[in-house]
C-alpha cells in the first residue's frame, strides 16, 4: 500500500497498520495515514488477494479514527498513530491500542469495536503507581494486548499488556533503587489489569504488577526495543515480532529499524523462552531503505493462514506498507530446539 497523492489525508505516508480478520471473513488493515501537515489518522482498508491467496493490494474504506479527544490534540495538531488490534473473544470486541499524541506527549489509548468500522474511545490507559514506578506519567508507545485472559502474578485472571514506557521522560524523581531506569534505553514491560464481568478490565482498574520483559541486548537493537505484532498463540508459546533500533543515539545520525522474534511461555508470558540474536526482517529493498524515515521495517500485524503460512504486515521507511511471508512451522522449529 502506497500513499494516494490525491488524498491530502495520506499524502505524507501510509504505514504501521493493525491487521484483523473482520466479522465478514475478510482481512483488513487499519493503517496510520499521515497527512500533508504531519497529523496522523487511522484508516481502514480491505486486503485484496490473488487466486493463490497472496496479498496484492488494498481497497480503501475511509478513516475510522480522527484526532478529536483532548488527549489526541496539541497546538500543532496532535494525532492518532500506530494502531494494533486484538480480538478479545471473551469480550466479543476488537480492542485497538494506539498512540495518542497529546499535550503530555505520546500516551497509550484504547478504542473498542464490534465490526472494525465503528470505534468507541475508552480513553487513555491507566497505569498504577507501584513502589514509585509510574508508567502513566511518562511517554509510552507500542502497546499490544494478549487475546485471552492470563493469570497475573497475584493469581487473578487478567488482561496482559506489553508496552514501552520511557522513564527518561518522567518529571517526578524516581526512588533510589529505580534511578538506573533514567539511564537505560527504552524496553518492553508487561502489566496486568484484572478482568471484569464483560471480559475486559474492571472499570476504573489500572494496569499494574509491572514487570520488565525485554531490554536492548544485541547490536541490532541497542538503542531501544518495542513490541511489534500482537502476541500469537502457537504450540511453542506466545510469538511476538518486535522491533529493535540500532545506530547512534543522536537524532542527526542514521538509525536502522529491524525486527526480531520473541517467544514467551504460554501460561506465564513473563518468562522469555527465546529472543532473536539476529534480526529476521531488516531494511534491504529500496522501499524500506528510502522514504520519510530511511532504513525502517516496523512490523505491527500478523495473519496466520489455515495452511500455516504467516503473513507479517509492516511499515516501510515510514512511507508505505509491505507484507512478508514465512512458514510458521519452519519458523518455530529452531526456536523449539533452543527452548528444549
Amino acid at each position: 500500500m502506497a500513499p494516494d497523492p490525491t488524498d491530502p489525508r495520506e499524502r505524507g505516508g501510509v504505514l504501521n497498520p493493525a491487521v484483523a480478520r473482520g466479522p465478514d471473513g475478510h482481512l483488513y488493515l487499519l493503517p496510520r495515514l499521515v497527512a500533508s501537515d504531519n497529523v496522523s489518522r487511522i484508516g481502514l482498508a480491505r486486503v485484496v488477494c490473488d487466486r493463490r491467496g497472496t496479498p496484492v493490494g488494498v481497497e480503501r474504506l475511509g478513516v475510522v479514527l480522527e484526532p478529536e479527544a483532548p488527549y489526541e490534540l496539541t497546538p500543532a495538531g496532535g494525532g492518532v498513530e500506530d494502531p494494533r488490534v486484538t480480538y478479545v473473544a471473551a469480550a466479543q470486541h476488537y480492542v485497538m491500542t494506539y498512540t495518542a499524541l497529546g499535550p503530555a506527549g505520546p500516551r497509550i489509548a484504547v478504542a473498542l469495536s464490534r465490526d472494525l468500522l465503528h470505534w468507541q474511545r475508552q480513553g487513555l490507559v491507566r497505569f498504577a503507581t507501584e513502589a514509585g514506578l509510574a508508567p502513566g506519567t511518562v511517554d509510552n508507545k507500542d502497546a499490544v494486548l494478549f487475546p485471552e485472559p492470563l493469570h497475573a502474578p497475584d493469581g487473578q485472571l487478567a488482561l496482559a499488556l506489553i508496552h514501552r514506557p520511557d522513564f527518561r521522560t518522567g518529571r517526578a524523581p524516581l526512588p533510589p533503587g529505580l534511578t538506573p531506569l533514567l539511564r537505560e534505553p527504552p524496553g518492553m514491560w508487561l502489566s496486568y489489569a484484572p478482568l471484569g464481568a464483560g471480559g475486559l478490565p474492571q472499570p476504573g482498574m489500572p494496569f499494574g504488577q509491572h514487570t520488565p520483559l525485554l531490554r536492548p541486548q544485541q547490536r541490532w537493537e541497542r538503542l531501544k526495543v518495542g513490541a511489534g505484532t500482537p502476541p500469537l498463540r502457537t504450540p511453542a508459546g506466545w510469538l511476538v515480532l518486535y522491533h529493535g533500533v540500532a545506530g547512534r543515539a543522536s537524532r542527526d545520525q542514521v538509525r536502522r529499524y529491524a525486527a526480531g522474534l520473541l517467544l514467551l511461555e504460554a501460561r506465564d508470558p513473563r518468562r522469555v523462552l527465546y529472543r532473536s540474536s539476529q534480526s529476521v526482517l531488516e531494511p534491504r529493498v529500496a522501499a524500506e531503505r528510502v522514504g520519510v524515515v530511511a532504513r525502517v521495517v516496523f512490523p505491527t500485524g500478523v495473519e496466520l493462514g489455515a495452511d500455516g503460512r504467516l503473513d507479517v504486515y509492516y511499515g516501510m521507511a515510514d512511507s508505505r506498507i509491505g507484507v512478508a511471508r514465512a512458514d510458521l512451522a519452519a519458523l518455530l522449529a529452531p526456536l523449539a530446539t533452543r527452548v528444549a
